[in-house]
């Protein structure tokens, strides 16, 4: 299947327009006329993960976070990301990235969908008209009523995390939450006017995460990676459903750094 056929396919799941204005989405490196046999999936495109690719003669990597973020004035091999770029390219390995697109038309309800969010409305919408209402994260019920303390261990059994950052009392009951993955804190505001009592993100800093609680909402930080990494078995199964002639394999690809 060319590259091209396997772009409309993901652009039927994300639409490029739902993408920030900011961001890099899209076929970034390759050729869409190429045929593909082999995708290799990812969250973020690492010297490993191309390795990784090169070892399994994959012919595209699909990633969350793009690589490639700011404009490039030259590609050279005295450059990190102009090394990986020209990897790709003498291999001939197409790469693309659906990040805030994802974000908005896949990652928000695929993460409310994990945590059991019943009657669930959109955090912030960035796209609406008669039909519907999308934007980034979600705002729900959760399946039950629990301690902070409960939805901590619950935010770790579902997304098989090791550990979660908590500001806010342990003991206070929460039953209305928002998750946004990825990075939360510019959100904060919205959950507060949503009336949330625990929002579930990640890249909570110090003073976020203690000027939420004093304005009453509680917050758990289950990581950047830690939630986003569902983007990989998530596009395994959308892909092996929709282009079920090309092999789909997931990047082995752990939490980027260690708590010591």
């Amino acid at each position: 299947m060319k590259c091209k056929a396997i772009m409309e396919k993901l652009e039927q799941l994300s639409p490029l327009s739902f993408a920030s204005s900011w961001d890099n989405v899209g076929l970034l490196v390759g050729d869409e006329e190429k045929e593909i046999h082999k995708i290799l999936v990812c969250v973020d495109v690492t010297d490993d993960v191309i390795r990784q690719a090169l070892h399994l003669s994959a012919d595209m990597i699909l990633s969350h976070h793009p690589m490639i973020f700011k404009g490039l004035k030259r590609v050279t091999e005295e450059d990190f990301i102009g090394r990986r770029v020209l990897k790709l390219a003498q291999s001939r390995i197409c790469y693309y990235a659906c990040h805030t697109n994802f974000d908005v038309m896949g990652m928000a309800d695929a993460a409310a969908d994990e945590l059991g969010l019943e009657d669930r409305e959109v955090l912030q919408i960035t796209y609406e008209d008669e039909i519907a209402k999308e934007g980034f994260g979600r705002v729900g019920s959760l399946p039950k009523t629990m301690t902070l303390l409960e939805c901590a261990q619950y935010v770790k059994q579902v997304f098989d995390i090791e550990s979660v950052r908590v500001f806010g009392e342990l003991d206070a009951d929460v039953t209305k939450a928002a998750v946004l993955p990825g990075s939360g804190k510019s959100m904060i505001g919205d959950a507060i006017t949503a009336g949330v009592d625990v929002m579930i993100t990640g890249d909570i800093d110090h003073h976020d995460g203690l000027d939420a609680t004093l304005r009453g909402l509680s917050v758990i930080d289950a990581g950047h990676f830690g939630m986003e990494k569902i983007f990989v078995p998530f596009m395994e199964e959308y892909l092996k459903r929709e282009v079920p002639s090309v092999e789909v394999v997931m990047a082995r690809q752990g939490c980027p750094f260690e708590v010591v």
